[in-house]
Formats: structure tokens, sequence, C-alpha cells
């Protein structure tokens, strides 16, 4: 993969457009995480330092374009950067046709989808961009998955093109996990459905040596064994998918192990009155909300083997105490181990956090659905587009 780095170019005296992903999680106007706007403070002091003149852009939400919404708006987040980066940074409203950036070194561009054709990758709107900046930088693998003008087709209008230090970190990260792993390799899957994940399982079971799942897409597992899951989530549908998924593991010598005994109760809510059963003995008017301590012990000496850990979804409703001891166990198991993990995904992120074990995971991918495409092997136009315009250089 040859791409053109941000480190490659002089920046000096330069104004920089940076594409990053701040679209932070809110409530009621406040930031509840603010890890991917700590994520992004390397790269804009790495541009900082090289004398650019810096300009941020960011979606944030899903706003109707061509319309100012105040909930959409990166106010926080400009407040939030001006914080931690211990300089003022400033808001810019209407920036997309030419704005002065005065005495300031950095700025941050209102909400990019508020823009009629960003999400359309309008050819018009790319120019616009493009000819805000001498230099633009892809830095937010979050969203190369996605075709948009701010994402995608600047890239091929803008006077420079690179690749920022964080996507190129995550692309490192990736590829060392995907396509050049150590065995044995664990991946721990989790989430409700085995339909928004399907693709991603199917990848997986053909590279890993164990593929632990939990949530609800366990559910569908053990209902494909044949055993009753009550009122749990899991989808009917797609039993026959889990038995293929399982016998392909097993063709290859691979194992998707499923839970022998799980944590099960009326109602998933915080005064909930929980019970262990094994998985041949779950009522009808149960629900599976974790995985039992038996299982757990299982999956943590599979952890342990490991040598290559990927990590996406809790395996159970951590967000209520007890049926998180699943979730802990695993993610502690990880930590412990001495295998290299890369763990990605809202709910993993916000695993992570509820346990502090952000500085002993090998990578946390901020990646999202990028992520989740990466792994399933499909092409992410952003780092498409990068490459086109490396290739363009060489030519030049």
């Amino acid at each position: 993969m040859s791409i053109v780095k941000m480190s490659d170019l002089n920046l000096k005296n330069k104004r920089v457009l940076i594409r990053e992903d701040l679209n932070v999680p809110m409530k009621n106007g406040k930031i509840t995480s603010d890890i991917r706007i700590k994520s992004v403070l390397p790269t804009i002091q790495q541009a900082l330092d090289a004398g650019a003149k810096v300009m941020l852009l960011s979606h944030l939400g899903r706003p109707d374009e061509g319309s100012f919404d105040e909930q959409y708006s990166l106010k926080p987040i400009a407040e939030r950067l001006s914080t931690l980066l211990q300089m003022e940074v400033p808001l810019i409203q209407n920036w997309i046709n030419g704005f002065s950036m005065n005495n300031h070194s950095l700025v941050l561009l209102e909400n990019v989808r508020f823009n009629v054709g960003e999400k359309a990758n309008s050819p018009e709107l790319c120019k616009k961009m493009a000819n805000l900046c001498d230099v633009f930088i892809m830095d937010a693998f979050a969203t190369a998955h996605r075709s948009e003008a701010s994402t995608c087709g600047i890239i091929s209008y803008a006077a420079e093109a690179a690749a920022g230090p964080l996507l190129i970190a995550e692309l490192d990260a990736l590829t060392k996990i995907m396509h050049e792993p150590k065995h044995p390799i664990v991946a721990i899957v989790g989430g409700s459905k085995v339909s928004t994940k399907l693709q991603l399982l199917d990848a997986l079971s053909q590279k890993v040596d164990n593929l632990i799942v939990g949530g609800g897409i366990a559910n569908t597992f053990i209902a494909a064994e044949g055993y009753t899951v009550g009122k749990s989530l899991y989808e009917p549908d797609l039993i026959d998918e889990a038995e293929r998924l399982t016998q392909n593991a097993k063709n290859r010598g691979a194992d998707i192990p499923i839970p022998t005994d799980v944590i099960v109760a009326d109602k998933l809510s915080d005064d909930a009155e929980s019970s262990v059963r094994l998985v041949s003995q779950v009522d009808d008017h149960e629900k599976i909300l974790d995985m039992g301590p038996d299982t757990i012990k299982k999956m943590i000496a599979i952890i342990k083997k490991a040598k290559t850990i990927l990590w996406n979804g809790p395996v159970g409703a951590f967000e209520v105490e007890q049926f998180s001891k699943g979730t802990e166990a695993i993610a502690k198991a990880i930590v412990e181990s001495k295998g290299y993990c890369i763990a990605g995904g809202g709910d993993t992120l916000a695993a992570i956090e509820k346990y502090q074990l952000a500085a002993k995971i090998g990578y946390i991918s901020t990646g999202g659905g990028a992520f989740l495409s990466f792994l399933e092997g499909k092409d992410l136009p952003a780092i498409l587009a990068l490459e086109a315009n490396s290739n363009r250089n060489l030519h030049e």
C-alpha cells in the first residue's frame, strides 16, 4: 500500500485542512466521551509544530444538509479542544467560500454535513474545500469507508493530499492483525445481532483459530446447537448461517466455542434478579444476558494462549452490573495476556473506559464502521483515493 504521509510533506507556512473524526457522543449538549478528541491531538500538534496554519474539518451526527442546526454544532468540541490544547480554538461558522484565520494558527470549521453535497460527494463542494488549503490531510479513518466530499472526493482536487498519522496508525494496526498475525489468533465478537456482523463473522471464521461470540450473537449460535433460548434476543432466520460458520471453522481446525452456562433474568434492568443456568436449562420466560462462570473460565483459558487478539463488542449487557461479569472478565483477560490486541467498536470503547483499561490495550481503534469494513475485506474509498493520489504524484 503506497500512500503519501503527512510527515512526508513540508507544511511550513501552509494552510493545512485536516479531516478528523470528532463525531463524539453527546447528551443534552454535553460531550460524554472525548476519546476521539484526545486521539487527534498528536496530529494537530505535529502540524502546528511543522509551522502550518491548521483548519480542522469534521462531521457530527446526521443533520439535514443546507441548514444550521444547533444540536449538531461543533461548538462543544471547539471548547474541549481549547481546554485540551490550552489555546483558543475558534469555531468558524460560514467557511465554505473562504475565510480569514486572522492571528490564529488553529481553527475548527463548523459541521461539514451542514453543506449541501457532502454525503453525495459533490464535485462542486470538493473543489470549494480544496480551494481553502494548500494541503489536505485525511486523518479520519472512521469515515474512510464513506465516499463523501470531505473524506474522499476532495483528495482528487487538493494541490497536495496525504494521510495523517492517526489514519496511518489504524492501517498499520489492522494490517498487522489481518495480514501478518501470529497464531493462535482469537477474535471476540459481541453484539445484539448476527445479521449486523455476518460479513465480519464470515471473514474471521476463515482466519482465526478461535472465534468467541457474545451477546445476542451468541444466543443465535446457542439456538443453532438445538437449545432453547427463551425470550432472549436472537435471530431464528440466521440459525442456518450460524451452523454454516461453525462447520466452516471446524473444517479448517478452528473453533467457535459457544457458552455452556449463562446468566439469565426475566428482564434487562438494574433491579432484575439474575440466575446461573446451563444452556440446556434456560426457561421459556428467561432472557440470556451474559456468559456464566464456567463459560467465562473456558474463554479466559482460550484468550491466555492467544498471540493475536481482536476484540469487537461486549459479550453481555455490561451496562447493567449483574450482567457485566463476562465482559469485565474477558477485558481483563485480554490485557493480562501476552498477545497483541486491537480493540474497536463503540460499545467496546465504552467497556474499555468503564474498566479503565485503555493504557493496557495494544491498539484501540476509533474506526467504527471503517474498522468493520476493513476487517470484512472491503475496499475503503478514502484509502483508494489516497493510493490513486500517490500514484498520480509518482507519474507527474
